[in-house]
């Protein structure tokens, strides 16, 4: 099993910056992909962004060119850098851990870890 922290919530003005950390622990090898989502009341939890083991990532649309996501493997840690908030940006974050194994026959299957989730204001 795996379990995530997360830190670095908080409130900040339009325009500025947080950083938001998710430490990993627990059966940490298989992990292939760790990233960041986010909800707010009413709407589903969308995906912000994702990197996987190898480095690559993906960002959504709404975010691209803002938010910067990073992994230190050796800290089992991943980062969400994100610059010039929106209000909109305001939401409840969750660091996501997605570990990927493979059945006996072959075929593989992906198993989700979540944290407990910060919250993220941004506002005046």
């Amino acid at each position: 099993q795996v379990q995530l922290v997360e830190s670095g919530g908080g409130l900040v003005q339009p325009g500025g910056s947080l950083r938001l950390s998710c430490a990993a622990s627990g059966s940490i090898s298989s992990i292939n992909a760790m990233g960041w989502y986010r909800q707010v009341p009413g709407k589903e939890r969308e995906l912000v962004a994702l990197i996987t083991s190898g480095g690559r990532t993906n960002y959504a649309d709404s975010v691209k060119g803002r938010f910067t996501i990073s992994r230190d493997n050796a800290k089992n840690t991943v980062y969400l850098q994100m610059n010039s908030l929106k209000p909109e940006d305001t939401a409840v974050y969750y660091c996501n851990a997605k570990r990927t194994s493979s059945y006996s026959g072959g075929a593989s299957f992906t198993n989700d870890y979540w944290g407990q989730g910060t919250q993220v204001t941004v506002s005046s």
